[in-house]
């Protein structure tokens, strides 16, 4: 046991052998902080590194990492924990962390998937390990990372294993039984315009299984390509009760490539930037999404995308937008997209809609609701609504949706256009 009462600077990087706990105190370091080897806990601690350097890291050249714990620790810099080199086994036990500030925009190691490399967060914890054998274990509780004022440059909470070049898990994995999150802030400071990059501000890389992912606080993105949550992994069930916002362009409030269970987002989604979208059901898959509401601003910035099969998709408020056409990031690629409040692709199923308030667009030229898969049951409570120029209410491109006793108005559009041909 080594206990600090007051502050200690000026130190080079300490290594904790195995067994031991560090408590108490502040630790200042001019590069690295503190490396964990086995079985080692940090406790109410507060480590201070420049941004860009690593507060907690861990040494790879132990097989078995044992339990490692991190109770009420404070960070100022980035903690990484990773499984490569000679580690095979181990778990990590999080009660408590704050990233109160880090800079990862220039680590050389990017997962990879769906067109873009993923920056890493300024609390990651990756399996990188190309051996399926390999497991790591973990339980993270009440995680945040950034302010408003500083936010992490970069992703936020990053969670992963390994993954081919698509995107898929290939290789070592982690299982966590839980990850809750509290408030996170993020701006991975990419620069506009790029096609090849994101950040998250939670994100589950390829190769993790989440149990139950938390959101209890409010999460925040602010720069271009960064969405706020963000899935590539397995997740049983994905919890939000705090706002999801974005205000950079091409962000998402709720983006999925990877498999979910159940998908509960309890609070507002957000989006203010150009091309920032409100939830994509891009790939893997989902079965059941529940939303509070849904409002983007930006042009071509969609309320709702589903791309794939969803048996059950209902919003208890409205899905609005009021942007037209413009440029979002879509797997790697800068494309034009119209601000439709909700768009059924025509690989999308929705067996079960339900919209308990309206849906609502106000940008020139853009449907409110396009069709060109198939939804089996729907309920608009609210109705159906577009108020700009040239705009209809629903747009019918080889798809099958029946709107009986649902409310359709376009001020200056056709309620339905049909152009299937």
């Amino acid at each position: 046991m080594i206990e600090v009462d007051g502050e200690i600077s000026g130190s080079p990087m300490i290594t904790l052998p195995p067994g031991t706990t560090l408590r108490g105190g502040t630790l200042r370091f001019g590069a690295r902080g503190v490396r964990l080897t086995a079985d080692n806990t940090l406790e109410d601690v507060t480590i201070v590194v420049p941004d860009h350097e690593t507060a907690i890291t861990n040494d790879t050249s132990v097989s078995d990492l044992g339990t490692l714990t991190l109770r009420n620790v404070t960070t100022h810099g980035q903690v990484l924990i990773l499984a490569k080199d000679q580690v095979r086994s181990g778990h990590v036990q999080v009660e408590g962390v704050h990233v109160a500030s880090a800079d990862v925009r220039g680590r050389a190691a990017r997962p990879h998937g769906f067109g873009v490399d993923a920056l890493q967060g300024g609390f990651t914890l990756w399996n990188m390990q190309a051996d399926p054998g390999v497991s790591l274990t973990a339980e993270l509780l009440d995680i945040s990372a950034g302010s408003a004022e500083t936010p992490i440059r970069g992703s936020g909470v990053f969670v992963g294993g390994h993954g081919d070049w698509d995107g898929k898990a290939d290789g070592g994995t982690i299982r966590v039984a839980r990850l809750r999150t509290g408030e996170i802030h993020t701006d991975g400071g990419i620069p506009e315009g790029t096609p090849d990059l994101i950040s998250g501000g939670v994100f589950v890389i390829s190769g993790a299984t989440v149990e139950n992912v938390e959101s209890v606080g409010p999460v925040t993105t602010y720069g271009q390509n960064d969405m706020v949550l963000d899935n590539w992994g397995a997740v049983h069930a994905w919890t939000a009760t705090a706002p999801v916002t974005s205000h950079g362009p091409s962000g998402i409030g709720f983006v999925n490539f990877g498999d979910i269970g159940v998908l509960d987002v309890q609070s507002p989604i957000v989006t203010t930037g150009k091309g920032a979208r409100g939830f994509n059901l891009y790939d893997g898959s989902l079965d059941e999404a529940r939303f509070e509401s849904i409002a983007t601003t930006g042009d071509g910035s969609i309320g709702i995308q589903v791309s794939k099969p969803l048996r059950r998709l209902s919003v208890a408020g409205d899905v609005t937008t009021t942007g037209g056409e413009g440029l979002s990031l879509v797997k790697g690629v800068q494309v034009t997209l119209q601000a439709i409040a909700l768009s059924v692709k025509r690989a999308g199923y929705i067996e079960m809609l339900e919209i308990g308030g309206k849906l609502a667009t106000g940008g020139d030229n853009v449907p409110t609701l396009e069709v060109e898969g198939t939804v089996d049951t729907c309920n608009i409570g609210g109705g159906v609504f577009a108020s700009g120029q040239n705009a209809d209410a629903v747009h019918l491109n080889g798809g099958q949706i029946s709107l009986d006793g649902v409310e359709l108005s376009a001020a200056h559009g056709e309620a339905i256009r049909d152009t299937t041909s």
